[in-house]
């Protein structure tokens, strides 16, 4: 696993994060994949507010309980609103950027790789949202994953973790599945970045169908539980720590 941070030049995201928060407007960060066509990310959406969050996050903040710690928080969206409820919260991201915008927002944050082995810990919810998964990058991550979330959580901690099923752009139209199943995981997804003339690093990022999140969570102590599931093919995992 890698336990780098970013250099704040090859950040494109939290120099967008940084330039919403200090001017108010933000120009195109552009995502680029070999597996899909060029998309964007709308910066005004990593500062949603409660009312603007979708039913999934708003059902994972609700349920994050105790010492909460939300991970790869970017602008601190989802932290403030705990915040607010008056939930014990601690923010962490690879970017320097993003964690002094969540800084100068009053939050509770630290610059930290998730797989840090210098990181500690002692939290009863482990939040990852807008994809979470992605984080862990690969299938072949989730021992290592799951172990790591053994040393961070309390006993009988939470992670509250949402994904996406990519099935549905292999599906052909008589609703048969075109994967090749001598490749890798369908869901593993190679993204790039760019804002303005910032371009970062290649990252993997994990898509990852319930059915194979529960089977990994069953193999490393961890009780999955489906409770969330939406119409886009997303949905909200909790797993369990099992003491």
């Amino acid at each position: 696993m890698n336990y780098g941070l970013l250099d704040s030049g090859k950040d494109p995201m939290g120099t967008a994060i940084y330039d919403y928060f200090t001017k108010g407007r933000a120009g195109r960060l552009r995502v680029f994949s070999p597996q899909f066509d060029e998309d964007e990310i709308p910066v005004e959406t990593l500062f949603r507010e409660y009312d603007e969050m979708p039913e999934l996050e708003k059902k994972a903040l609700e349920m994050a309980q105790g010492r909460i710690l939300d991970v790869g928080a970017g602008s601190g969206c989802h932290s403030l609103v705990l915040q607010d409820m008056g939930k014990d919260v601690e923010a962490i991201d690879i970017s320097p950027l993003s964690v002094k915008v969540m800084e100068e927002s009053g939050l509770k944050t630290r610059l930290a790789n998730l797989f840090d082995p210098s990181f500690i810990g002692g939290y009863d919810t482990i939040l990852m949202l807008m994809n979470g998964s992605g984080i862990i990058g690969s299938v072949k991550n989730m021992e290592s994953f799951f172990t790591r979330m053994k040393e961070l959580l309390n006993p009988g901690g939470s992670i509250l973790m949402d994904s996406s099923d990519l099935k549905y752009l292999f599906e052909d139209e008589d609703g048969s599945m075109l994967i090749d199943i001598a490749a890798d995981y369908y869901g593993e997804i190679e993204f790039s970045m760019q804002y303005k003339q910032i371009k970062g690093e290649p990252f993997k990022w994990l898509y990852i169908d319930y059915e194979t999140l529960n089977f990994y969570a069953s193999q490393f102590g961890f009780k999955a539980e489906l409770v969330y599931n939406g119409e886009h093919y997303e949905y909200l995992a909790k797993l369990t720590m099992i003491v």
